[in-house]
């Protein structure tokens, strides 16, 4: 997922930090306790419970976002925001229950009447749809509509832009090219999805994946009428299958939803569709828009990436506009990777002498402190199955252990330092930051930093291509990740599964081709038990961080601001710790 507005600038966040409570490492910072809920409002009361709880209905929520949707059509939208808003109108077999916290990142059935079916083998699943199920038009929604609507994110040069797990998991070496080019009849070609009749449909897999039905969660597995896809304009104008459809598009000015009369509240036990209107306003004036938040005119940032520099100082110094913020978990992890490729990072101990010697807090200040993110030990966030405190060089601890530094050293040769190169995009404050932080720190042990700012936008030629990174000697590299679902496949894999290793565009900065690491991938994805394949996913990540492949910086956070008239007020892990948009009522009915 993508998120698109950046966070407080580093220097003035760093100076209110201490204004913000747990601001040290991840304990004590999401925790998740589903079973309360409560009236009473304060810093954090959205996170990991119910704030505000009510079954009122009526009124109008106002979202407001300084950056237009990606698209709203969900086979092409990528933004986290948009995946968030289409809880409104875009329903899936199955979706991610309506709690707070971890407890959110369960499936639970949504179009589908249950659970599917799985064969023996781990390669066949089979839902039978819910009865009663419309489309906003009245016409039924049917086995064929998502067979239909996950067969158009095939067409590429139609319905591009949003994630593609799908295709790489359903083509199995058919070359299909989407239902516009289909020479199908019913244009339903796709021939590892079927559909016997309308209220089944059975998807046959070349292999066993237990990351499949997080893939069938997703907007690009939502249902779509063949008779009103209208390609690449669908975004102008999609149909709603979920409790609001949408009433006007105007692009980069506004989004109205209403409800749609023809869903039905007994074939959903996701949502309660409180508000008889869901509004967003576009503006290109991000400090106008955190002033309606502060003021009570507008109730949310649709984006939910964070206050603005000045919004931020007026926040974080005022106990009663505090009151009304969270700074929940954004999935992301904010990391220096580690080059084994480049001397002398070849030799594992010159790498943890770089770890031990990192002045984790100076890392975290330049991120923008605690309100940007904890200290944190490890790869995998605190939103993923198998993530747990595991913390061997001391990060959280949020000091350097330069006695440990120099033995590595020692260890590996260099007992007097060596020299090193760091890359960054230069277009990106907080990461140019991060590097010259790192820089200073490493000073102490003799080892000389030299900063390495490339233009961000040749990303994928520059620190993707591990030709570039030896010709430059790449040691360190800044990056940040975080998973399009949440599991320990969709973090880790792309940063540490040597078989994802590409001369172009690569995300194993570190190019990590351990054999035992891509053993474990291969034993959780065929894992039917997600708590195996969790424990598989903690092992690779203990395997990583021992052998000092990537230094993390800080479990990124977001410190956003909730107008207190929101009812059913929740941040949700598998959102990447946003406001369950779906979820939101308001207290005056207005």
């Amino acid at each position: 997922m993508t998120r698109n507005r950046t966070l407080a600038a580093a220097a003035l966040v760093a100076t209110l930090a201490l204004t913000v409570s747990a601001c040290g490492g991840t304990k004590g910072g999401g925790s998740s306790d589903a079973s309360k809920g409560s009236s009473a409002g304060g810093f954090n009361a959205a996170v990991g419970k119910v704030l505000n709880p009510s079954d009122k209905k009526g009124g109008t929520i106002n979202l407001w976002t300084s950056t237009d949707a990606d698209s709203w059509d969900p086979g092409r939208a990528y933004y986290a925001s948009v995946w968030n808003f289409q809880r409104y109108y875009a329903r899936t077999l199955l979706t991610y229950d309506s709690k707070p916290g971890k407890d959110g990142l369960k499936l639970v059935p949504d179009l589908a009447s249950a659970q599917p079916e799985m064969a023996a083998d781990g390669k066949t699943y089979t839902f039978k749809l819910k009865s009663g199920l419309k489309f906003e038009d009245g016409s039924p929604i049917t086995s064929k509509d998502i067979k239909y609507g996950i067969e158009r994110i095939f067409a590429q040069d139609v319905i591009s832009g949003g994630p593609t797990y799908l295709i790489n998991s359903l083509d199995q070496g058919q070359g299909y090219k989407g239902p516009y080019t289909d020479t199908d009849p019913d244009k339903l070609g796709l021939k590892s999805v079927q559909t016997p009749d309308d209220s089944t449909i059975v998807f046959k897999l070349d292999k066993p994946d237990s990351s499949f039905l997080y893939l069938l969660a997703m907007g690009s597995a939502s249902p779509v009428p063949q008779k009103l896809d209208t390609g690449s304009k669908y975004g102008d104008k999609p149909v709603s299958s979920g409790p609001y459809k949408f009433k006007s598009i105007d692009p980069g000015k506004a989004v109205e939803l209403v409800r749609n009369e023809n869903w039905d509240q007994s074939t959903d036990t996701v949502r309660k569709a409180l508000p008889d209107v869901v509004k967003l306003t576009i503006t290109t004036n991000s400090d106008d828009m955190d002033a309606r938040l502060l003021d009570g005119s507008a109730d949310m940032d649709f984006s939910q990436t964070g206050l603005s520099q000045a919004a931020q100082a007026k926040v974080l110094t005022d106990p009663a506009l505090k009151a009304n913020t969270d700074d929940a978990y954004t999935g992301f992890i904010r990391y220096i990777s580690v080059v084994p490729k480049v001397a002398p990072f070849d030799n594992e101990h010159c790498r943890k002498a770089v770890l031990y010697a990192a002045d984790t807090t100076a890392l975290q200040t330049a991120r923008g402190g605690s309100a940007a993110g904890s200290t944190y030990g490890s790869m995998l966030p605190p939103n993923i199955l198998g993530s747990d405190d595991y913390d061997p060089y001391g990060f959280t601890k949020g000091k350097p252990d330069l006695a440990k530094a120099k033995e590595e050293l020692a260890a590996c040769g260099k007992p007097d330092g060596f020299k090193t190169n760091i890359a960054v995009r230069g277009n990106k404050e907080k990461e140019v930051n991060s590097a010259v932080a790192l820089q200073s720190a490493l000073k102490a042990i003799n080892v000389d930093v030299t900063v390495d700012q490339y233009d961000g936008k040749l990303i994928a030629s520059e620190i993707g291509s591990p030709g570039v990174v030896a010709s430059k000697a790449y040691g360190l590299i800044v990056m940040g990740w975080a998973a399009d679902y949440p599991n320990g496949s969709g973090f880790l894999q792309p940063l540490t599964d040597g078989r994802f290793i590409t001369q172009n565009g690569n995300s194993n900065y570190s190019e990590i081709n351990d054999p035992e690491i891509n053993g474990w991938f291969d034993a959780a994805t065929a894992a039917s038990d997600p708590a195996k394949a969790a424990d598989l996913y903690k092992k690779i990540n203990h395997k990583v961080v021992d052998s000092g492949y990537y230094l993390p910086i800080v479990a990124d956070k977001a410190l956003n601001y909730r107008n207190p008239r929101l009812t059913n007020v929740y941040t949700q892990d598998a959102l990447g710790g946003e406001i369950d948009f779906q979820a939101l009522g308001v207290s005056d009915g207005k």
